[in-house]
């Protein structure tokens, strides 16, 4: 039994993959899968790919964080949550600035973190069951360290709806904000090699591919090469997490009731 919580792999036309493996939690993440992620990027860094593709085994790409894990992370200080919320951060951002094209394939469930990840890619092909949110204001904290790649990814006015709202939204509605790009059956995910968008790459020049992600990224995105952005967007969530509302929020999740800022009438 394979006990690492993100597998690599390359395949024989030298596409890497990147697999979220922790299904019995729907790939909720915690500090050892992060960095496990971490590791694996520095992996494919270092090995010759076109392109990595980013998948999910089980029903659902990513619940987002591992609630117990943050329940932990609550009744910490706010250095310790800082630390934690910085390697978050660090792994979306070596992510997006990830040399070689990136392809998220999302089925079921992409909430909260697992939705940044989405984001942090360069291309979004999604199942027809696939939904998404952003849901971190229902339990006192906000989307501080996905908030970046999010905003990049569908604009300002949307993130704003969507964080605010915290509401779940489907595959159609992903696709008119623009995180997804295609839709797709849910089998066809499995058997990724085959969908056209996939086999066009293979076809393009690799050194091509690079350059063209760059020339998007050093046209577009100047605000996403900001040296503060990491420890600013950290220590928002690490000051949220270790508040009072930010306790009560994963504590009342946690036991399954409404957080006390809830008034019943």
């Amino acid at each position: 039994m394979n006990n690492e919580l993100v597998l690599a792999t390359i395949t024989k036309n030298q596409i890497g993959v990147l697999t979220l493996n922790r299904p019995d939690i729907h790939n909720a993440f915690n500090q050892k899968m992060i960095a496990e992620i971490i590791q694996k990027l520095t992996f494919f860094e270092q090995h010759p790919i076109r392109f990595l593709v980013i998948n999910a085994n089980g029903k659902h790409f990513s619940a987002g964080a591992d609630l117990k894990w943050m329940a932990e992370m609550a009744s910490k200080s706010i250095d310790e949550n800082l630390n934690d919320a910085i390697e978050l951060a660090k792994m979306l951002h070596l992510l997006h600035h990830f040399e070689k094209p990136t392809i998220a394939l999302v089925q079921g469930s992409a909430l909260g973190g697992g939705a940044g990840i989405v984001c942090a890619c360069d291309i979004v092909i999604a199942s027809e069951d696939a939904q998404f949110g952003f849901t971190e204001t229902k339990i006192g904290l906000i989307p501080a360290t996905i908030s970046p790649y999010v905003i990049n990814s569908i604009g300002a006015k949307w993130a704003k709806y969507y964080f605010l709202t915290a509401n779940i939204f489907d595959v159609s509605a992903a696709l008119k904000i623009g995180l997804c790009h295609e839709i797709v059956r849910p089998e066809e995910l499995a058997e990724f090699d085959l969908l056209p968008t996939v086999q066009q790459l293979t076809k393009n020049g690799p050194i091509a591919l690079c350059h063209a992600k760059e020339l998007v990224h050093s046209l577009g995105e100047k605000n996403l090469k900001d040296p503060n952005l990491i420890p600013m967007t950290a220590n928002m969530i690490a000051q949220l997490r270790a508040s009072k509302e930010g306790q009560e929020g994963i504590s009342a999740f946690m036991e399954k009731r409404q957080p006390n800022w809830i008034l019943n009438k």
